[in-house]
């Protein structure tokens, strides 16, 4: 099961403005890529935050390896997803020594990472 449509980033352009104009954080197995679309106190009218995973070829040559940790990363966002502010674009890439990386690991890295760059409600 997919991430819901609306929080889907999908155009290679929003991709683009992620990488260009987005701060970086890292963890070993994660590099999480964040950009705030208005850095306001009110949190009404903004639109969903939008998720973008990226797993290049450099993690593995197989196609199976690679949908696996897709796969993997949009589980534990659907289980952050209720504490997620609104008004965000991200993009998770997956590093190559996330390989072998159980679920429970890429699901803690993932929270830590939101919460660095202020993503979470709250934080």
């Amino acid at each position: 099961m997919s991430l819901p449509k609306i929080h889907r980033l999908r155009r290679r352009q929003d991709f683009h403005k992620v990488y260009q104009y987005g701060k970086r954080h890292q963890q070993p197995h994660l590099t999480l890529r964040s950009l705030q679309y208005l850095p306001s106190t009110t949190t009404e009218n903004l639109p969903a935050t939008r998720f973008g995973i990226s797993v290049s070829k450099t993690v593995s040559k197989k196609a199976v390896t690679r949908n696996l940790l897709k796969r993997q990363v949009k589980a534990a966002l659907r289980q952050l997803l209720p504490q997620i502010a609104s008004g965000w674009s991200v993009v998770i890439g997956v590093r190559p020594s996330a390989q072998g990386c159980e679920y429970l690991e890429i699901l803690r890295e993932l929270g830590e990472l939101f919460a660095a760059a202020g993503v979470i409600d709250g934080n």
